[in-house]
């Protein structure tokens, strides 16, 4: 099951680059990573949440986690907005290159962004991912209630048993789909206007998906 973590607290570092650090998390934790590098690929995007050009993919250093950026990803309501603007999604199909004799699944997921939400107004985020062919996919949704003016970050974490993991020998494209929605509720949609958006005001918003390998059974 996925677990839920909000905080209304600001977000100093929102736009720092999350991957870019000396130590490694996978070293402190003792999780086995594969050695050569892994290399991450968009084959498709498509959505009103993520139009040409304004998403992106980076992988860590240590071959643990993995960044989606967004730079054009809000949804709003009310005044400025047209019918369609209260929902935005963006879905990534990912080719992900994996070393010869490793599988990997994703064990958490980190998303950020910014809401202003009047009275009376609720938003929500929705995530899921799954690999291409397989019926097994993990989704999570987390919603939010005005009055709110702050960053938010939500937290996905997978426990061990319900982690979908890559066909061990075969390549299959991972697709990673997520929602912003906003409903004005009880607010009045004709004086005021709410939004939540996955990007910043100087342009990008990381989304990280942290990564959890094993080895391939040998044939």
């Amino acid at each position: 099951m996925s677990r839920f973590l909000a905080t209304g607290s600001a977000l100093a570092a929102l736009c720092a680059p999350v991957l870019a650090t000396n130590a490694s998390p996978a070293a402190a934790a003792g999780i086995q990573v594969p050695p050569d590098k892994i290399v991450i690929e968009i084959a498709t995007v498509n959505g009103s949440g993520c139009p040409a050009g304004s998403a992106a993919v980076a992988v860590s250093p240590d071959n643990t986690a993995f960044t989606i950026t967004y730079s054009k990803y809000l949804a709003q309501v009310g005044v400025g907005a047209s019918p369609t603007d209260f929902r935005k999604n963006c879905q990534l199909n990912l080719i992900v290159h994996v070393p010869q004799g490793f599988t990997y699944a994703v064990a958490s997921a980190d998303y950020r962004g910014f809401a202003h939400l009047e009275t009376g107004a609720t938003a929500e985020q929705k995530a899921s991912y799954y690999f291409q062919g397989q019926p097994d996919t993990s989704v999570a949704s987390h919603p939010f209630k005005g009055p709110l003016v702050d960053n938010w970050q939500a937290t996905d974490t997978t426990d061990i048993a319900q982690r979908v993991w890559s066909p061990c020998g075969e390549q299959r494209n991972f697709n990673v789909n997520t929602e912003l929605t906003v409903a004005a509720g009880t607010s009045d949609p004709e004086r005021t206007t709410s939004f939540v958006t996955m990007d910043s005001t100087d342009g990008a918003i990381n989304t990280v998906y942290r990564l959890a390998w094993k080895d391939c059974p040998s044939n």
